[in-house]
């Protein structure tokens, strides 16, 4: 095999199909799938849609696509506005650049926070390309309608297609702003949208970070520290340069706390492909002394946390006298649940490219943050930002991980000390060991009862590392908008009510990771409600709803003062306690969660607010050969308001529902020494065909609600409606997380 084939190339080649693929690279000038330059007959009347006088109309996507459908979603609330044929449609891949705003492809905010610039966007051109049509044809632009790529009368007969007036558009004046369709018109375009790369992901001829190929380019990897801050002691450069292949070894600078998004460190060997860089890796046998975490086991850091919630704190939420009512209660209830570090785990390993030439630095990474790659790599390379040039791959899985841009800095460091363009190829095991992790927690909710089963006190402590420890050093406890997720939001109507963030020392580097806090809430709240349930012999949806208390608009004194709510304001983005009635009762008819399960089976549900969404989930659980929990089957009923994308908001519940699986039962990181012992799929595994369920329904609620995220609100339920499910089937209860403890 030629160095420089793909595996996937080769997998394409071995099963004969070669000479009808071909796989996608990104060229050296520029990204891949980008559009041709523009002509000056072109119609340009913004940074999102050009038009060609052929009729083709490039509408350009400045979110990542790692799966999720935004380059099926977003370029086509611009082309609905705009009234375009879908298949007269190209999408165009947005280097980074803040004239698209904020490209950072996270929060599950491509939609809801973009949604109304890009139907302005979409407008502005409908109106010039109408003022082009009426100034023709000497009538008013309210007598014409833009639809199926022309401007017709609405009355009478004459039409012209957009292609035809894109050169004379283009000489005219461009509004700031154009009046909004009405909604009902963009219903029939919106439910049925085009996947533009399905067939791409589908054949393997996607391009992926590590698919980018340029002339005289190097690949490197790297051998990082063990623990955090260890220092490197030695290293057999010798070794490692006799390697046939391999034409450098560079060491990196170390790592100090706060990292932020620096590089953790360690040696590169530099080679003319893959293998040669990997085998250099293995030579060099460098060794390290452990830092100031270098002793750590996870053992002790959960057992520090218990200390801290026994210690309490200050509440961030109180309303009433919690002590003091929980005290005099007639009856109480306890329980404290853990949640483990968490990998993101995605497919794709990392990689990215990049060409430092002296007076410019260009990137090609699959990345979630452009912008913040380019503040990264120029402050790396020490360029002006204007320099930096980041071309977007598609993702290959992402779920947070490619937002910390600390392996682009690396491939930046690397081609400046190299001269060439450099790969940067991380390996499975590289990104189990030296990633960014979900937040380890441990809480324990407690509630009081009066004499006759009233709930009357909710006291809800946790210890969990911030992440603002990674960014700007040593912060003793969770953040507002951290215990926003999913605590301070949480709608409860109990006289006495105390939230506390208890301190909790940081071990290793802290990143969000799909639904971030909200996983470790979820999980305490919902599993309590079931156990409170199960205490008071009713059902676990009536006593969420108790819990939650009637329909209502949550004022802020509720939560204890303002709360972050998903970067909304809590003005035009309320929390609608009558929404999450709405889809607990929804799920619960459609799952027939009040029925009979089957033999050998149990439901068991959780309900969550999220990134502006509202979904209950039911599972069905069975157990299988080994003893294990197995989803066998799951209902949802979502929330989100408006869904632009029903088929991908769809496939991201069911995503989210795959996943969940895989965290609930398995996933589990552990520090032995400091040092990460997972490596890979066998210690740390994700939910196998064989464990998804058979089917996953997803019911999307009629909604006038303001637009939700859709991309991780799915998940927070699934985890506690599983070990809810389990508790009912074994009488089991699973307060630790993962259910499936390791061999």
């Amino acid at each position: 095999m030629s160095p420089t084939l793909t595996r996937r190339g080769f997998l394409v080649a071995l099963t004969g199909t070669a000479a009808t693929l071909s796989i996608g690279v990104a060229p050296a000038s520029g990204a891949a799938r980008s559009a041709a330059p523009s002509s000056p007959g072109d119609f340009v009347p913004n940074v999102w849609v050009r038009l060609e006088a052929d009729g083709t109309l490039h509408v350009t996507c400045a979110r990542s696509e790692m799966g999720q459908g935004v380059r099926a979603t977003v370029p086509f609330v611009i082309a609905s506005e705009l009234g375009a044929d879908l298949s007269r449609v190209v999408v165009v891949q947005a280097p980074g650049d803040p004239c698209y705003g904020n490209q950072n492809t996270d929060g599950s905010t491509s939609i809801r926070m973009l949604y109304p610039a890009l139907r302005e966007a979409g407008a502005v051109a409908r109106a010039v390309l109408v003022a082009t049509a009426a100034e023709a044809w000497g009538v008013s632009p309210e007598s014409l309608i833009a639809a199926d790529h022309e401007v017709k009368e609405r009355t009478g007969s004459r039409r012209i297609g957009f292609g035809e007036l894109a050169a004379e558009a283009a000489g005219r004046p461009v509004p700031k702003s154009a009046p909004l369709r009405p909604d009902s018109e963009l219903v029939g375009i919106c439910d049925t949208l085009p996947f533009p790369d399905a067939e791409l992901f589908s054949t393997g001829t996607a391009t992926y970070g590590a698919d980018t190929m340029l002339p005289g380019m190097l690949t490197a990897v790297v051998a990082r520290p063990p623990d955090l801050g260890a220092t490197l002691t030695g290293f057999d450069e010798a070794a490692a340069r006799a390697v046939p292949g391999v034409v450098d070894v560079v060491r990196l600078p170390e790592w100090k706390d706060p990292g932020q998004f620096h590089p953790v460190g360690g040696v590169a060997v530099v080679a003319r492909h893959t293998w040669a860089a990997m085998k250099g890796r293995e030579a060099l046998a460098a060794t390290w002394t452990p830092g100031d975490r270098g002793g750590v086991v996870s053992a002790d850091e959960y057992a520090a946390m218990t200390a801290s919630l026994d210690a309490g704190g200050k509440p961030s939420r109180k309303k009433g006298h919690a002590d003091k009512a929980l005290s005099e209660a007639a009856d109480t209830l306890s329980a404290d649940y853990r949640v483990p570090h968490l990998a993101h785990a995605m497919m794709e390993p990392l990689a990215a490219v990049v060409s430092y030439t002296g007076d410019a630095c260009e990137v090609w990474a699959p990345t979630q943050a452009p912008q913040r790659t380019i503040s990264w790599v120029a402050k790396a390379v020490k360029l002006p930002k204007k320099k930096v040039t980041v071309h977007i791959t598609h993702l290959g899985g992402a779920f947070g991980r490619k937002g910390k841009p600390d392996f682009i800095v690396e491939a930046a460091l690397l081609s400046k000390h190299c001269g060439a363009p450099v790969r940067v190829q991380w390996t499975r095991e590289d990104c189990m060991r030296h990633g960014y992790y979900h937040a380890c927690a441990v809480q324990r909710v407690e509630a009081g009862l009066d004499g006759s089963g009233r709930l009357v006190a909710w006291r809800h402590r946790v210890a969990a590392p911030t992440i603002a420890s990674t960014l700007v050093g040593f912060v003793e406890k969770l953040l507002s908008m951290e215990l926003g997720m999913g605590l301070l939001d949480f709608a409860l109507d109990v006289p006495n009510v105390s939230v506390e963030a208890v301190k909790t020392e940081n071990k290793v580097r802290i990143g969000w990771l799909r639904s971030v806090y909200n996983i470790n809430h979820c999980f305490s709240t919902q599993s309590f409600i079931d156990e409170l349930a199960r205490k008071q012999g009713v059902a676990t949806p009536d006593m969420l709803k108790t819990v939650l208390g009637p329909p209502r608009l949550l004022s802020p004194k509720e939560t204890g003062g303002k709360i972050w709510n998903y970067q909304m304001s809590l003005h035009e983005h309320p929390v609608d306690v009558g929404r999450w009635h709405g889809v607990i009762d929804a799920v619960r008819e459609t799952s027939g969660y009040d029925g009979d399960p089957g033999e050998g089976r149990a439901f068991g549900f959780a309900a969550h607010l999220s990134f502006n969404t509202y979904v209950a989930v039911v599972v069905a659980v069975t157990e299988d050969s080994l003893g294990r929990p197995h989803v066998d089957e799951a209902w949802m009923a979502v929330d989100c308001g408006r869904a632009i994308n029903p088929d991908r908001v769809r496939a991201q519940m069911e995503g989210a529902v795959v996943f969940g699986i895989s965290s609930a039962l398995h996933g589990n990181i552990t520090l032995e020494g400091g040092a990460v012992v997972q490596s890979n799929f066998h210690d740390y595994p994700v939910a196998r065909m064989d464990q998804a369920p058979r089917a996953i329904h997803v019911d999307l609620l009629p909604s006038d609600g303001p637009l939700g995220g859709v991309g991780e609100p799915g998940l927070p339920p699934v985890m506690p409606a599983i070990a809810n499910a389990w508790a009912t089937l074994t009488g089991e209860r699973v307060r630790e997380l993962p259910m499936v403890k390791p061999a």
